[in-house]
This record gives C-alpha cells, sequence and structure tokens, in this order.
C-alpha cells in the first residue's frame, strides 16, 4: 500500500521551518501549494506500484510491447490482430513452454490450435525383410514425418465460378502449419495431411 497525498502533504509540511510565515492550516495559501505538490508525489508513488505489477507478464499492459519484444512476439504464424488478452496469453505461453520434441509435443500443439485427435506417422527407409505391403520409403523419409489432422471442413472445392488456374480443391490450415514448422526439429520435414 502506497503513500496518499495526505501522507505526503504531512511530509511536506514536517520539512518545512517553524514560525508564522510557515502556515499549517489547510485555508493558507503554502498548505493548498504542498497539497498539489503531495497529489503528485501520490501520483508517482502509485505509478511506481503499477510498475510492481507490470513486472509480472500476467499482469503486465503498459509494458506488454516491451515484453513481446524480449520473447520475439508477436509472432509470425498469426494472420490476424489480436486482443490485449490473447497478447498477454501468448507472451505468459511463450515464456513458460517448455518446449518438446516427441509426437506427444506437436499433437498437443494441434490440439491446442483446434485439432483434437491428431495423429503423427513416421517413416522409415524399406529394408528386405518388410511386407511387400508396407510402404516404399528412402533413407532420406526417414527425416519426415506426417501429421494427420482430421479436416474440419475447410476444403476449397472448384466451381463453375472458378478460373482455369484455381486448383480442383484446395486445404489447410497455415496457422497450424506455421507453427508446427516453427517448432519441429530443423533437420526434419513436416507434411500436412487433412484427413
Amino acid at each position: 500500500m502506497g503513500m496518499t497525498a495526505n501522507d505526503y502533504l504531512r511530509q511536506l509540511q514536517s520539512l518545512l521551518p517553524q514560525g508564522q510565515a510557515w502556515p499549517r492550516d489547510a485555508e493558507a495559501t503554502l498548505t493548498q501549494l504542498l497539497a498539489a505538490l503531495a497529489e503528485e508525489f501520490a501520483r508517482v508513488d502509485r505509478r511506481g506500484e503499477d510498475l510492481i505489477n507490470e513486472a509480472d507478464p500476467r499482469n503486465t499492459s503498459d509494458l506488454l510491447t516491451d515484453w513481446e519484444r524480449i520473447a520475439g512476439l508477436p509472432d509470425t504464424c498469426l494472420t490476424a490482430g489480436q486482443t490485449v488478452e490473447q497478447r498477454r496469453a501468448a507472451l505468459v505461453s511463450k515464456l513458460t513452454s517448455l518446449g518438446g520434441q516427441s509426437r506427444q509435443y506437436f499433437i498437443n500443439i494441434a490440439a491446442a490450435l483446434g485439432y483434437p485427435g491428431a495423429t503423427i506417422d513416421e517413416f522409415r527407409p524399406m529394408n528386405c525383410n518388410d511386407d511387400c505391403n508396407d510402404a516404399v520409403a528412402s533413407e532420406a523419409d526417414r527425416f519426415a514425418w506426417r501429421i494427420n489432422l482430421p479436416s474440419l471442413g475447410g476444403a476449397i472445392v472448384m466451381n463453375c465460378n472458378s478460373t482455369c488456374n484455381d486448383a480442383l480443391q484446395a486445404w489447410g490450415d497455415e496457422v497450424i502449419e506455421c507453427r508446427i514448422n516453427h517448432f519441429k526439429p530443423a533437420h526434419t520435414t513436416a507434411i500436412f495431411a487433412y484427413v
């Protein structure tokens, strides 16, 4: 709890010398001047307390842009503007996330972005002991993995109003693809399947 304007007024008056030239009654011009100064000191005191709260990214508002700069935000994967609450949540998430390279880590990212039930398939090179029905994969495919995302009905299908250069069908989610590619191990290739 900070000091109030009355607390500062009492302190300022206590610094004055004694005597009739230094009145302390409420109507005196000197007291009114000191009261105005005390209001400003109290405002600065409150602002100092606010800055203590700003040091916590969960509560920050005035220092949010500084916190975002430190954390490397806004994220390049975001396509639209965010509210202050969303920006604050993204900041806290960035500062507290542990990261990972496991399947479950990427499945959790997909679930957080609205794709519950996502699965991941990893590839391995085919060898002579494999079954004839197994997928044929090369040595380079060892570094590729596929994330199977449940289709959310967002496919764009060509129709009579489409131009000749339009794809017959297009789908995808730029946000999840950007996030997965941002966090995936650098030596791997992520393949996105909307099933």
